[in-house]
């Protein structure tokens, strides 16, 4: 895999990417060919605003990574609460948790009973941005451009896709942005394409607001035996 991106712990784009990754649950009603920019803007607004008084958040999530021909994939359950709070449990194809509490992250990989923990300022992974997503969620701080584009996905009819372009600060980590957003606003999948032409495709299914989750599921201790690395 090219640079320093690292599929083990999805640490593949500078943090400057991990920002656009906010946009992580968005939807729609009915589509025009051609929007006005009020148009544009009343859904941009409806999806910000969706998430406003959102506690927390439960979704089965596939991941596929696809680059010179190859496919990554894996897929599991999140949930994310207020607070930076988000944990990501892979059961396939290998078991491992990712888990934010706030403050730091944690990575652990029971096969190889090793954990890593690093401070969530200082992380790059790509999946650090899904924790603002019930914090703070404005979409014209991060894209330059935004547009509907209802020919770039396959979707459902009453689906809308939402694309965003990088400003010029973000140009050298992406193209672009393509999101599948349902009614309900929720995003059913986000497909990010890297300068290289490889991108990193999430879908999600079962999507659940507010559904009751104990603080005790963002904390991990490992067991015995466990090797721990601290990262800087």
């Amino acid at each position: 895999m090219p640079g320093n991106r690292r599929t083990r712990g999805f640490i593949f784009t500078p943090a400057r990417l991990a920002c656009l990754l906010v946009m992580f649950f968005a939807g729609c009603i009915g589509l025009d060919a051609s929007p006005s920019a009020d148009s544009l803007d009343e859904f941009v607004h409806q999806f910000e605003s969706s998430y406003h008084a959102v506690q927390t958040i439960r979704a089965d999530f596939t991941q596929t990574y696809v680059t010179e021909g190859r496919t990554q994939t894996e897929s599991g359950v999140v949930y994310f609460a207020r607070g930076g709070l988000m944990r990501w449990d892979y059961e396939r194809p290998q078991s491992k948790l990712f888990l934010s509490n706030g403050k730091t992250l944690l990575l652990y990989i029971p096969e190889e009973k090793q954990l890593t923990r690093s401070s969530l300022k200082a992380s790059d992974d790509i999946r650090v941005p899904f924790r603002l997503l019930l914090s703070r969620l404005e979409l014209r701080r991060v894209f330059s451009r935004l547009e509907l584009a209802p020919g770039a996905l396959e979707h459902q009819p009453a689906d809308r896709v939402l694309r965003g372009y990088p400003k010029k600060a973000f140009q050298e980590d992406y193209q672009q942005v393509l999101m599948v957003i349902s009614p309900q606003f929720d995003i059913r999948r986000l497909l990010v394409t890297l300068p290289d032409r490889s991108t990193m495709e999430f879908d999600f299914d079962h999507i659940e607001r507010d559904v009751p989750l104990s603080r005790s599921l963002f904390r991990f201790t490992p067991p015995p035996g466990t090797e721990v690395i601290d990262q800087q």
